[in-house]
């Protein structure tokens, strides 16, 4: 395998393992086999938006990739099919993004992108609590035709758990036919003009049955001090979409603990529970807290999945505006009725018996039960039709009593 840079506007090289990615218009990442040929090319400008930990609080970054970023020697055209094209650019102290590809017939795709990032690296995080090697993945919707160059101009998001990356400008080819970009395109859905409105009406939701409640799991998530999430509960998706036919559908997925990994971490002020099952490629809890009010709350969904029959099978949403399943700090919130949680106009997440607390966490047991409006609702139906119900006998005894008594007074005593 070799990896050059090569510029666009001159005949210039650098044969060695390592090469450079300068922006703007005059050079482009090369990842060549063993026998000289491009397998990778790729030119793009890239900004990170990110957080993470210091001694004062939760801070906030955003950066962009250097122009003295360099594609390392483990970049690789891959291996028969053991593996796909891989292109891994480093920068600054330890810092990599991954761009992993796959293909089928007709088309290829960024199958995986990953970015390991270093907090200790001062000069990106300042005052970082944690010196910790991070590392973030997730699916995208980088695609293009087989032969054809995958272009996109607009700015294209990548989310990664707390991670968002951003693509700008950007020009990718794998599995090359020649040791040069493809004149044909495939344009990215954000470059595509928008399409004329049709008056046609639109299909209304197709939705799928039901399947039945999903089981109900334990979650742990735990750091160097300990458990930072305690949970049990049932996880089920409602997904609506449009599928390869047009038609808009709604599916519903259950979460199977027994086929589920889980992941997470925990911080000063953010709690993650990472989900992975057979047909999840990733879901992701995100906990925060309010330090005024001592409050933690899940603040973040996250979902990013494949849909065999959509139109756009890579499906992702994600809301960061939530303030759901939300307690006293120390104190555990619970709900054995079920919570529909809204993330985005094609995505909500059904919560059954939920029981959870986040950040302190004695024990590995649950504080102080702080149940839910909805459960107390439902108590308070039995209660109420048990005291109407106690109020009607007892004016029926009242008016039996005075029955009663009129029934007597109508004797006279002889």
């Amino acid at each position: 395998m070799a990896l050059e840079l090569q510029g666009h506007l001159g005949a210039s090289s650098v044969s060695s393992l390592l090469a450079g990615l300068m922006h703007g218009a005059s050079a482009v990442f090369v990842v060549k086999d063993g026998n000289g040929t491009a397998c990778i090319m790729a030119n793009f400008s890239a900004a990170f938006l990110t957080n993470y930990d210091t001694n004062s609080g939760f801070k906030n970054v955003t950066f962009d990739l250097p122009s003295d970023a360099v594609v390392l020697n483990s970049s690789s055209c891959g291996k028969d099919n053991a593996s796909g094209p891989s292109l891994v650019v480093a920068f600054g102290r330890g810092h990599t993004l991954t761009l992993t590809f796959a293909r089928n017939a007709t088309r290829y795709r960024v199958q995986l992108m990953r970015f390991v990032y270093n907090l200790s690296d001062a000069q990106i995080f300042p005052n970082a609590s944690s010196k910790e090697v991070k590392t973030v993945e997730s699916v995208t919707d980088i695609k293009a035709d087989i032969n054809k160059t995958y272009r996109c101009v607009s700015s294209d998001q990548i989310h990664m758990s707390n991670v968002t990356v951003t693509l700008h400008d950007a020009t990718i080819q794998a599995y090359l036919s020649s040791n040069s970009f493809s004149k044909e395109e495939t344009r990215c859905e954000q470059d595509r003009p928008s399409p004329t409105p049709t008056p046609p009406v639109t299909p209304h939701p197709s939705p799928s049955p039901t399947p039945e409640s999903p089981s109900v799991n334990k979650y742990n998530v735990s750091g160097t001090n300990g458990t930072c999430l305690l949970a049990t509960m049932g996880l089920q998706l409602n997904i609506t979409y449009e599928n390869r036919d047009n038609m808009t559908v709604t599916r519903v997925f259950n979460i199977n603990p027994n086929k589920t990994r889980v992941n997470g971490s925990c911080t000063a002020q953010l709690v993650t529970l990472e989900l992975r099952d057979e047909d999840v490629t990733l879901l992701v809890f995100h906990f925060g807290m309010n330090a005024t009010s001592s409050q933690f709350f899940l603040q973040e969904i996250q979902l990013d999945m494949t849909l065999p029959d959509a139109r756009d099978p890579t499906f992702k949403a994600a809301n960061s505006s939530l303030r759901a399943l939300q307690a006293t700090i120390g104190n555990s919130y619970r709900c054995n009725a079920e919570e529909r949680l809204r993330v985005t106009e094609a995505l909500s997440v059904n919560v059954f018996r939920v029981w959870v607390q986040a950040f302190q966490v004695e024990g590995d047991k649950f504080g102080s039960v702080e149940e839910c409006q909805l459960d107390e609702n439902n108590m308070m139906i039995p209660i109420a039709v048990g005291g109407a119900l106690a109020g009607l006998v007892l004016i029926v005894l009242i008016a039996y009593l005075i029955g009663r008594k009129r029934s007597h007074a109508g004797y006279q005593t002889i």
